[in-house]
């Protein structure tokens, strides 16, 4: 070839080259982007289907596509029966799971519940229990143990005060509603079924956490697998305590507040939480709440107090029973809920779960529950 010409087809050959796609990676890294805390979130959610409200003898109960939400109601008198509520349909699906029931229960004393677990295991499923130690020794827990069913106690100061059921690895049953006839019938509860594989591999890590390898409160290390999770456009952040840090995560969702905080709250005593709801509200967006009356009463550090002087509409409750819920409503688009009482040992000591869910339909059904709470309370 002429000397000439190489230099010419050379460049081109190099041109040519360069334009050709690059051939893909084998293994891409994957860039996930940080957990946004803002109040707000990153993407516009998916406008939530209408819900279809489940007849229930005592509560109230209403189911979307990926969930079921129930509430129990102490005004009731058929209460006293001790059936008809929010257990039914816990045992119902206790009593269809094919593979596996653990339960994760702060106190157990609902005779449907045991009596369902009982059948669980007797059916050949793989039952497992985790308990506060100190309520351990009630009948209830006794015929689980009489019965085989194998059981472990936190054996330690601080509480496992979760309250939660992961059935076939697939659905997860949580809130603040303890598995026993006062916290179903005589208590303001909340109780809600969620059908995710990846949050009940969540809850079920959790589980294995306490029950195989004995680790309690502060002894363990954040490893949540799915700590953010999509169903069917609505977002789902899932926290578990101590190790999450829960307050970091709810903090931000008060300070972005643009219209409204509602709260129930059975125990208040986080002087951060409280204080954020105090200047959301000085600039102008709407707070109400309620407390339970004993708590208010007994707790070193109520958060009462400060919202009263601030001139809040925060009350005390009226029901006989407890005012249970651990709730924030934020801008009627924000939940949160579960196990964790705003106070400093939900945060640093006990083991707690905690939801936070970006869902306008479900916020609507806290609001309602809110509102039968509130009308009651004392002003």
């Amino acid at each position: 070839m002429p000397q000439k010409l190489f230099g010419p087809i050379f460049v081109l050959c190099f041109l040519l080259a360069a334009c050709q796609p690059l051939p893909e990676a084998s293994n891409p890294v994957r860039t996930v982007p940080p957990l946004d805390n803002s109040g707000a979130v990153t993407q516009p959610p998916v406008k939530p289907e209408p819900l279809t409200q489940i007849p229930m003898q005592i509560g109230y109960g209403v189911k979307g596509p990926w969930f079921e939400l129930y509430f129990t109601d102490p005004t009731n008198s058929l209460g006293k029966q001790i059936a008809g509520g929010p257990d039914e349909p816990l045992v119902a699906a206790i009593d269809a799971a094919r593979v596996s029931v653990d339960v994760a229960a702060y106190s157990l004393s609902l005779n449907s519940v045991r009596n369902a677990l009982i059948r669980a295991f007797k059916r050949g499923l793989q039952v497992r229990v985790v308990m506060e130690s100190d309520n351990m020794d009630r009948s209830d827990p006794q015929a689980l143990k009489d019965a085989g069913v194998p059981m472990l106690g936190d054996r330690r100061q601080g509480l496992m005060h979760d309250k939660f059921v992961v059935i076939d690895r697939s659905e997860v049953w949580t809130g603040s509603m303890n598995f026993t006839d006062s916290g179903t019938y005589n208590d303001n509860n909340n109780l809600i079924r969620i059908r995710s594989t990846k949050i009940a591999e969540d809850y079920t890590k959790e589980f294995n956490e306490m029950f195989v390898d004995d680790k309690f409160g502060s002894n363990v290390v954040a490893a949540t697998p799915n700590p953010r999770v999509t169903l069917d456009g609505t977002p789902i952040e899932i926290y578990f305590s101590p190790d999450d840090h829960v307050q970091n995560a709810i903090l931000p969702l008060i300070q972005n507040a643009q219209s409204s905080i509602y709260f129930l709250a059975y125990s208040f005593t986080a002087d951060p939480l409280g204080e954020a709801i105090r200047q959301r509200a000085a600039a102008g967006v709407k707070v109400l709440g309620v407390m339970e009356t004993d708590q208010v009463a007994s707790n070193v550090g109520t958060e009462y107090d400060p919202f009263r002087v601030a001139k809040l509409d925060v009350r005390l409750d009226g029901n006989p029973g407890q005012m249970h819920h651990k709730v924030m409503i934020i801008d009627g688009e924000i939940v949160v809920l579960g196990s964790y009482n705003f106070t400093a040992s939900a945060e640093t000591t006990n083991d707690e779960n905690t939801l936070i869910i970006y869902n306008s339909e479900i916020a609507s059904q806290f609001l309602q529950e809110f509102q039968r709470v509130y009308a009651i309370a004392q002003k």
